[in-house]
């Protein structure tokens, strides 16, 4: 810390370095800006880890401002986020390493209500959440897409900002890098430093999350995290989803139709019309059940609904295919290795 470094009388020192992982969206302007605005205690050092597989310049980073000198770019050439914040990880000095996306917006008060959340932290205390707000539309309901990010604000342990006790997590082997997405890397890590004995709470900063923009396919895409899924369910057991206070989600759900719609076809090259016709029938009341849960929260424009129909009838076969993969893949995996 310098001289410079702005703290309320009486405040005691604390001493940390941010982590942000990022494939040079635009979003990571703001990113930089706000914490330039709201890091009051400044972190030590702040670790830019550039994990574009294929890098056509170099990041902008004029959003960093005050803390351009405290700025260490490193780059992991498109390994995922849980390499990319491995990498910050390998080189950070401070007691406490704070992991930020590059798409969110730390409040104001961040760097102050960070101090008191690390002061607070008692010695079995691992990790450190802040608490996020995803802004949605006042004046129409939210999309399938923009409810799906809402969910953030009741996620547990997610990294978009967390703090954790730096040598602990080196002694845990850091992130698990064979989830390759931006999924279920945050809650893997969070299981296993509870196994070990440690506790995370929640702190008092906060952090707003926008809703980053997306196609109609975004849904779809979405699907692969089955496969990071069945991978926790390999690592962490059956009951992983409660320990992690996840949502279950509807893979039963997407099974059953896609079992639905296989038997039909299945029936009908068998020559069992009748019988095809009931499974046909299980698999489009299925379908639809499904389109009209996401339908019906809103807005009901046209785009949209066209969008949750197609979709709807795409996702439960993708969902169960990508889960099914998971499973053969990630069968027999060990635990994650020791130290990154």
């Amino acid at each position: 810390m310098t001289a410079g470094d702005a703290r309320r009388p009486g405040r005691p020192r604390v001493s940390y370095s941010v982590v942000i992982p990022t494939i040079g969206r635009r979003c990571l302007t703001d990113c930089l800006e706000a914490l330039a605005a709201a890091a009051v205690p400044a972190p030590y050092e702040v670790f830019l880890v550039d994990d574009r597989p294929a890098a056509d310049g170099p990041l902008d980073t004029v959003g960093a401002g005050p803390l351009t000198d405290r700025l260490r770019l490193l780059a992991t050439h498109g390994r995922g986020p849980a390499a990319a914040r491995n990498a910050g990880l390998r080189e950070v000095t401070t007691p406490w390493v704070v992991f930020l996306d590059d798409d969110v917006r730390v409040g104001a008060d961040w760097g102050s209500r960070l101090a008191d959340d690390l002061a607070a932290a008692d010695p079995v205390t691992v990790g450190v959440q802040g608490r996020l707000t995803v802004p949605l539309p006042a004046d129409r309901e939210p999309t399938d897409w923009e409810r799906c990010t809402a969910g953030l604000q009741d996620a547990a342990w997610a990294t978009a900002d967390m703090a954790y006790r730096t040598q602990a997590l080196r002694k845990a082997g850091g992130f698990d890098e064979r989830f390759r997405r931006a999924f279920r890397e945050d809650a893997d890590l969070a299981l296993r430093m509870m196994d070990a004995g440690w506790k995370l709470t929640r702190g008092s900063r906060s952090t707003l999350h926008p809703v980053r923009p997306a196609d109609r396919m975004v849904s779809v895409r979405a699907q692969r995290g089955n496969a990071d899924d069945a991978l926790m369910g390999h690592l962490h057991g059956a009951d992983w989803w409660g320990r992690a206070a996840a949502p279950r989600g509807r893979l039963p759900r997407h099974l059953a139709v896609t079992v639905a719609g296989l038997a039909a076809a299945g029936l009908i090259l068998g020559g069992r019309p009748r019988a095809a016709a009931v499974a046909a029938g299980v698999w489009a009341l299925g379908t639809a059940e499904f389109a009209w849960a996401r339908i019906a929260p809103g807005p009901r424009t046209a785009p949209e609904v066209v969008t949750m129909i197609g979709t709807s009838v795409v996702i439960p076969p993708l969902a169960v295919r990508h889960w099914a993969v998971g499973r053969v893949r990630h069968r027999g995996t060990a635990p994650w290795g020791v130290g990154p």
